[in-house]
């Protein structure tokens, strides 16, 4: 008989602890709750956008929805290319997204909006401009030696 299978990492234990202290993603609280309740409910534009982006359709890239980074929640991310896609109805404010947008963008995070008409009227528009976010590298330095072999040193 083998072994009772225990969780490979070391820590593994202490993520329980670290998450309830700081959230899901860095974040000061946990906002599951209410990601979970923002999956449930979709608006009409998530849910177009969730059709398109799910199950690797564009262009292979794998998309989350609904998540926490930080203290916000994200509608659509793929931590591979580091995009954020935002539906915006009318109750978003600029004030308010521009801090989040900031904040998000600090985090290496590029972030597309679009609002919700545009998503429902011209949902292939979205998705060539989303892939075309998707396949244009974010700008990362080279390692030091790396930089040195190109000559960029």
């Amino acid at each position: 008989m083998s072994a009772p299978r225990t969780n490979s990492s070391p820590l593994a234990g202490e993520e329980g602890a670290r998450r309830a202290a700081v959230g899901r993603r860095g974040g000061r609280r946990d906002l599951l709750p209410l990601a979970k309740h923002m999956r449930r409910e979709p608006t009409d534009a998530e849910r177009k956008l969730w059709s398109l982006l799910r199950g690797k359709r564009l262009g292979g890239h794998k998309f989350k929805r609904q998540e926490q980074i930080g203290d916000y929640i994200v509608d659509l991310v793929c931590f591979g290319s580091r995009v954020i896609i935002e539906a915006d109805g009318s109750q978003h404010s600029d004030d308010a997204d521009a801090a989040r947008d900031h904040w998000l963008t600090s985090q290496g995070f590029r972030v597309l909006r679009f609002w919700n008409n545009e998503i429902l009227n011209n949902s292939d528009g979205v998705a060539q401009m989303v892939l075309a976010a998707l396949e244009t590298p974010l700008p990362d330095p080279l390692p030091q030696g790396e930089r040195e072999k190109d000559g960029e040193v």
